[in-house]
């Protein structure tokens, strides 16, 4: 299986490249800063140095032929400010899918956050604000294109080692996940057509990830 990840040097998405690694799969991890190519390359996973704010979508969707799975996980991240949400959470969710399309790669998971369809609470910072504006547009976005989709949405990171229980549905209260659960839980989803074209939140629960799976 060939795996394109955009975000490929976020927390996340290298912990899924080295369980891809671990499983004898192909991890392509598309990165803005070249110097971040030696790290992937420690994880089994190919580097493809290509900025997703200024990249057209050819570009993209070269990267993208021949996948099976097209995972965003790509963010602003901490310390961005709010123009930076637009054109990152938003508009490289945007071009990614559009790549998805142009090369004909029809499974698409997205991570996206709990709570981005909930108005933002009187007095929320205005980057939070408009991270939240773009999370959602991104989601909205995905979910009008043909694609075998999935939203995943993780409740608060933290970068404890992972439980391997989960509580996985459509709608879940808020908590907290670690990185390396969400990256089992992306791997247990590549395939699973239960998981198609549906929202899915997560947290830490009580259910071990492959009966998670099936319990959807």
């Amino acid at each position: 299986m060939r795996v394109v990840i955009a975000g490929g040097h976020g927390k996340i998405a290298r912990h899924l490249e080295r369980l891809l690694a671990g499983t004898g799969d192909e991890a392509v991890g598309i990165i803005r800063n070249v110097e971040q190519a030696s790290a992937l390359r420690d994880l089994s996973a190919e580097p493809v140095v290509l900025d997703l704010e200024s990249a057209a979508v050819d570009e993209v969707a070269d990267v993208l032929k021949g996948a099976d799975v097209a995972v965003f996980a790509a963010g602003a991240g901490p310390g961005s400010g709010a123009a930076r949400k637009e054109t990152v959470d938003l508009g490289a969710a945007r071009l990614f899918a559009d790549a998805a399309e142009r090369a004909g790669v029809r499974r698409h998971i997205q991570i996206g956050s709990i709570g981005v369809d909930r108005p933002a609470r009187p007095g929320t910072d205005e980057v939070f604000a408009a991270y939240l504006r773009a999370k959602k547009a991104a989601e909205d976005d995905l979910r009008a294109r043909d694609l075998d989709w999935t939203i995943l949405r993780p409740g608060r990171l933290t970068d404890e080692p992972a439980i391997g229980e989960v509580h996985l549905a459509d709608k879940v209260d808020y908590g907290e996940i670690p990185r390396e659960d969400v990256a089992a839980v992306l791997v247990a989803l590549f395939e699973e057509p239960r998981s198609f074209r549906r929202t899915l939140e997560l947290v830490t629960g009580d259910t071990p990830v492959d009966e998670a799976i099936t319990r959807l």
